[in-house]
């Protein structure tokens, strides 16, 4: 700022306002200085002394009046025309604030790792939608690594995890807790057992998820033995593979059993009970499911609409475990190899198209980046 500029703003006072923009612009609109000062709302000496002032600031003439009617000067109507400008911009911050108060009208960028998003996204997504219709969602999966770097940089707004989790600036609330079980094949013998013991699984053949995934430390850190047998180079019990998906397939086609979060069994998705799960005996490994977003994320409401929305489809499912462990369990076995492997293959053989399926032992080394699949983002802007 010049020396000019300070001693003009210290001899005028107060620089120029919205108000004595609007008062210019409807002036040079009305060219009566009545009329003008009757479409803001103010007299007409309120308005005079206004545009003189501003005239005073800038230090030139923006009108020529005269006892009839008023003229705008030429470079008076290059001002007008700015002050124009600079009001509809005004106008647009006063609407951006005006929908910035509406916490949930506005994109939720939402993040879950692999073994929590694709059994809780189909029944959060409708859930959220109808709790926030106006409310777009984007989702995405991935290793909780990367979900933490996307949360820390502003690609994600919240992200679903598994605790313990901790980063700097960052709220975790727990949502939910959700019970281990043993899924194994109909027709094996534990089948007749009402519980496993955890020890008992260094026995069988176990099935895990590779390198990376935080179930899959929550299994070991559950039942430390199996990371005695997971070193060891004799090892041939454990496999590895690269999503529950997979996992569950081959299970259903006997290569083993695995332990899976409750929400992820899904043994009413296999024709003639192929699967059956059991519970621990108590006490049972578990996890508990929270949701964690940045402390300066200036929208609360958008993360209570989602944190109560998993708490009630969360409610709503173990409701339906309930019911359905109540039931008798119908175990029909398949009459023939073949039709054993046409139910079986299929979904295993598109399983491994898709997902880049690696079966190994322990001695064959860690899984190759490049074999885990990437996450998928969808956007859905609408109801589903």
């Amino acid at each position: 700022m010049t020396s000019h500029e300070l001693q003009r703003e210290d001899a005028t006072g107060t620089a120029m306002t919205l108000t004595e923009l609007r008062y210019i612009v409807t002036l040079a609109q009305e060219r009566h200085f009545g009329r003008a000062a009757e479409r803001c709302h103010v007299s007409q000496p309120t308005l005079s002394v206004a545009v003189k002032k501003l005239e005073d600031e800038l230090d030139i003439p923006l009108f020529e009046r005269s006892k009839s009617t008023v003229q705008v000067t030429p470079l008076g109507e290059k001002i007008v025309a700015q002050a124009q400008r600079v009001l509809e911009q005004s106008g647009l911050i006063y609407e951006l604030a005006s929908a910035g108060k509406d916490q949930l009208a506005n994109p939720l960028r939402i993040g879950a790792i692999y073994t929590i998003g694709p059994y809780l996204f189909p029944h959060l997504v409708p859930a959220l939608a109808s709790a926030a219709p106006q409310m777009p969602l984007y989702i995405e999966e991935g290793m909780t690594g990367t979900l933490r770097a996307k949360l820390r940089s502003g690609e994600l707004d919240v992200i679903i995890v598994a605790l313990p989790f901790t980063e700097t600036d960052v709220v975790t609330k727990p949502i939910y807790d959700e019970h281990f079980e043993v899924l194994m094949p109909a027709s094996h013998p534990w089948v007749e057992r009402e519980a496993i013991h955890k020890e008992d699984l260094l026995e069988e053949r176990l099935l895990l998820l590779g390198e990376g995934h935080c179930f899959r430390d929550q299994i070991l850190e559950a039942c430390p033995a199996i990371t005695q047998k997971l070193n060891s180079p004799n090892n041939t019990l454990i496999a590895e593979g690269g999503s529950l998906e997979t996992i569950r397939h081959m299970v259903a086609s006997k290569l083993g059993i695995t332990v899976l979060p409750q929400s992820a069994l899904g043994t009413d998705q296999y024709e003639n009970s192929m699967l059956v799960s059991r519970p621990f005996v108590a006490p049972a490994p578990s996890r508990t499911v929270a949701i964690a977003w940045r402390a300066s994320f200036p929208r609360p409401k958008a993360i209570d609409a989602l944190a109560k929305a998993i708490a009630d489809e969360e409610a709503n499912l173990a409701l339906i475990v309930e019911e359905n462990a109540a039931l008798p369990e119908q175990v029909l076995q398949l009459t023939t190899a073949k039709g054993q492997a046409e139910a079986v293959l299929a979904p295993l053989q598109q399983d491994v198209s898709s997902h880049g399926f690696c079966r190994h032992h322990r001695a064959a080394g860690p899984r190759d980046e490049n074999d885990r699949h990437q996450p998928q983002a969808l956007h859905l802007s609408s109801p589903c």
